[in-house]
């Protein structure tokens, strides 16, 4: 026999669930296709760590113009926003970034290329450090740049997406730019080559 779960809330349970909501810091912040903030609470000590700082940044003191559309990446927030060229477009992802400063390059750059469905050779200085790696992976679900790649003008360097989704919100790259696969999808369909990118 089936049982019967009553959706009876009484004041006592409200209350307590009500104090523990607000007493549960939000922990982790993701960032839908339309460029809008969720909130998700309830996450676990080790999900603390893999979050960014989202907050709306306008582009005039970090861009002349928006020609070709413009892409900022706050490595210390772990956050890349993009402006369309018209001004009227603007999105907020969250991403991953390199794992330490010695990886990380900061400066301006464009988009020379976009490949979907990208191949992938580690750099040589990745192989050193990690002489197991395979030297070449096809495109498809094992891909570390995930579905579609933006190839910036520094030699190595992409905006990319990443089959692993832990690997949002952290420090966790070899030097490259990570999103999730829906958000570089998105962004890949909006930025043209020749976008510029800023790295702060």
């Amino acid at each position: 026999m089936p049982m019967k779960f009553s959706n009876k809330l009484n004041r006592r349970n409200f209350l307590a669930g009500t104090a523990a909501m607000i007493g549960a810091p939000a922990l982790a912040q993701s960032v839908d296709g339309a460029g809008t903030v969720e909130i998700e609470r309830d996450v676990t000590e080790t999900v603390r760590r893999n979050i960014s700082s989202f907050r709306a940044l306008d582009w005039q003191p970090y861009f002349s113009s928006l020609n070709k559309g413009a892409i900022l990446v706050d490595v210390d927030s772990r956050a890349l926003h993009y402006w369309g060229e018209d001004g009227s477009t603007y999105k907020l992802y969250p991403s991953s970034v390199p794992l330490s400063e010695d990886l990380t390059r900061r400066g301006r750059t464009q988009v020379v290329r976009k490949v979907e469905g990208p191949e992938w050779r580690p750099t040589p200085n990745m192989l050193k450090r990690n002489p197991d790696w395979p030297k070449f992976v096809p495109a498809g679900p094992d891909n570390p740049l995930g579905t579609h790649a933006l190839y910036l003008s520094w030699t190595y360097y992409r905006i990319h997406g990443t089959h692993d989704t832990r690997k949002i919100g952290r420090r966790s790259s070899n030097g490259c730019i990570g999103l999730y696969n829906q958000h570089i999808a998105e962004l890949f369909g909006m930025a043209k080559v020749g976008t510029q990118v800023l790295l702060i």
